[in-house]
């Protein structure tokens, strides 16, 4: 086997007063493919930070092979300094590179779709993720260190990201919350834990269960040690009076095991999440018909239709620039069409998750973020809790009560930005880009909680395995204005749009009329049905109201006991009230789907 081009051995790093690394380890030679994981804040970023050479350990060895080529992509690249993209790429070349070289620079940013004349200082998140993509494959190195290389990318850059990946003959260690790309990507695992890194020769897909076994067989063995010490805690009260050698050993030996027990250091614990849910929001949470939406003479969104229904999870996918959030904010009733009509639902509490954490403000402590800056609790689902406690369920520890935003690791934010989503009572979840920089337990977690949330929500996300998990239909652009909805995750769009999603846009295909409800549109409108469409909305309401006011009289723990007739009458008056809710929903949306396909 051939000697590694770069190793690591027990490197040990501390910040502050806390180890961050304590004999982390690893070695990476030409043509592997790692991924490095591990939770936020275990110190992924700082070990590959050493590998590239750009932070020193306080302790341990890095072997670098004389001669190799490494090339290390940060999270957050520093393009200052630097007239031009193209600048900023050619400087990343080795320093005897020919005129081949630079053309394969300028090659690598067409690619990316840059032009190498931008100003750095205009790019958007995207363009400048781009141009150091550019910088650091364009050398073709011999090590590639790559932190979080799809964050900021669209899918198409994604994709042809993992394309380039796959065709290099680098050695490639990889950190990223895109489970996808690992899986594709990834041969080998080295999953950083409490300072110290475990090696699987297999690649992602096998990491989660073998993680599993390697944390319960810990848990196993932290028992058998508690057991042993309370043994030997018994022998000392009770046999000390034994052969005095034996015994000093024996009680050296206990301060030993007591001393293991102490520098053991847990496992983090996992994130809890619980949405806080509001009354439940009308059956009919959305309604576009024939939208559309241009900035000058480009078509952002043209004549889109569709209908969302509560319960319903839509995933909005697309280049960047090709208008997501704008379809979001049509959806939401937050940005007017330029034409056609937006209909909202009845009853709905939406509440926004921004990409950007632009909501956060750096100078306000982790305590008034959560809290509003107002006292030292936090009402959830209509329960009041400490926020300590509150946020230790986002594994924030008590004493970052008073820790300032502003300080925060990019996955903090992300998990501080969630806490506060899922603290207010909502039935219509807005979320832009809620995977960013969130480790892959909390992303596990967060799936797990949209899946059991009772309300709507709408998605907009770069990580295929997200929508996958998540949604039940794709809303994804097909170019020059037009949107399309598809059933199913993110793989199910690409199965329903074939091969020919990948030719060029041609004029815009008829959009096919939803299939009309078994009499809803083949009969006309008579008198009743129109009193009705116009009626049924104020029943809907009012039925709503007693709904609430039923609610509010069952939510009396004690009235069961006080007087059970009155109780067994409300909730008898509840079902009633919910399955006439539930009927009317049902006609009215048949008779608006009959009004619109009489006069469309």
């Amino acid at each position: 086997m051939p000697p590694p081009l770069l190793a690591l051995q027990d490197i040990a790093l501390t910040f502050g007063t806390a180890p961050l690394l304590a004999g982390a380890a690893l070695a990476v030679g030409a043509g592997d493919r790692i991924c490095l994981v591990g939770r936020n804040g275990s110190g992924k970023s700082s070990l590959l930070r050493i590998a590239a050479g750009l932070l020193a350990p306080d302790a341990g060895r890095r072997f670098a092979q004389p001669g190799a080529t490494i090339r290390y992509l940060p999270q957050e690249p520093d393009l200052s300094g630097f007239a031009t993209t193209g600048a900023y790429v050619t400087s990343g070349l080795n320093p005897d590179a020919t005129e081949a070289d630079h053309h394969a620079a300028a090659t690598m940013l067409a690619a990316l779709g840059l032009t190498g004349a931008e100003d750095p200082a205009t790019l958007s998140g995207g363009e400048a993720r781009r141009a150091a993509l550019a910088r650091t494959l364009a050398p073709r190195p011999d090590i590639l260190l790559l932190d979080e290389p799809t964050n900021h990318l669209d899918l198409p850059g994604i994709e042809w990201l993992e394309r380039e990946l796959a065709g290099l003959r680098s050695g490639i260690i990889v950190i990223s919350h895109d489970r996808r790309l690992l899986e594709r990507l990834s041969r080998t695992t080295i999953w950083l834990d409490r300072g110290i890194t475990r090696t699987l020769d297999r690649g992602f897909a096998a990491f989660e269960p073998w993680r599993d076994e390697v944390l319960a067989q810990e848990e196993t063995d932290r028992h058998k040690l508690g057991r042993k010490i309370a043994m030997e805690e018994d022998w000392l009260r009770y046999g000390v009076t034994a052969r005095r050698k034996r015994n000093q050993k024996r009680l050296a030996d206990l301060h030993g095991l007591r001393e293991r027990r102490r520098q053991h250091r847990a496992s983090a614990g996992k994130v809890r999440m619980e949405a806080a849910g509001a009354d439940l929001s009308g059956r009919l949470v959305a309604v576009a018909e024939d939208v559309s939406v241009s900035y000058g003479d480009r078509p952002i969104v043209r004549d889109f239709s569709t209908r969302i229904l509560r319960g319903d999870r839509v995933g909005i996918v697309g280049a960047n620039g090709a208008g997501k959030t704008t379809l979001l904010n049509l959806l939401t009733g937050a940005l007017a069409p330029d034409a056609g009509e937006i209909r909202l639902g009845t009853n709905l509490a939406q509440v926004t998750l921004d990409q950007r954490r632009e909501t956060l403000d750096p100078t306000e402590t982790l305590r008034q973020a959560l809290t509003g800056g107002a006292g030292d609790t936090v009402t959830v689902g209509g329960q009041t809790r400490h926020v300590a406690s509150y946020m230790k369920d986002f594994l924030f520890a008590p004493e970052q009560t008073n820790t300032p935003v502003g300080v925060l690791s990019g996955g903090e934010r992300g998990r501080l930005t969630l806490a506060r989503a899922f603290a207010r009572p909502s039935n219509l979840l807005v979320l832009d880009e809620p995977t960013n920089d969130l480790d892959l337990e909390t992303l596990e977690l967060l799936q797990e909680q949209l899946a059991e949330y009772a309300g709507t929500v709408l998605l907009v996300s770069h990580d295929r395995d997200f929508l996958d998990r998540v949604v039940t239909s794709v809303i994804a652009s097909e170019g020059d204005g037009r949107w399309i909805e598809y059933a199913g995750g993110y793989t199910d769009m690409l199965a329903q749009r074939g091969p020919a999603a990948a030719a060029p846009a041609a004029a815009p295909k008829p959009k096919a009329a939803p299939p009309p409800r078994p009499g809803a549109a083949s009969r006309r409108m008579t008198f009743k049905d129109r009193h009705a469409l116009q009626t049924l909305p104020a029943r809907m309401a009012a039925l709503q109201a007693e709904i609430a006011r039923l609610a509010t009289i069952l939510a009396d723990g004690g009235l069961y006991r006080r007087d059970p007739e009155r109780f067994d009458t409300a909730a008898a008056a509840l079902t009633t009230a919910q399955e006439a809710l539930a009927a009317a929903e049902e006609q009215w949306l048949e008779l608006e789907i009959a009004r619109e396909s009489l006069e469309g």
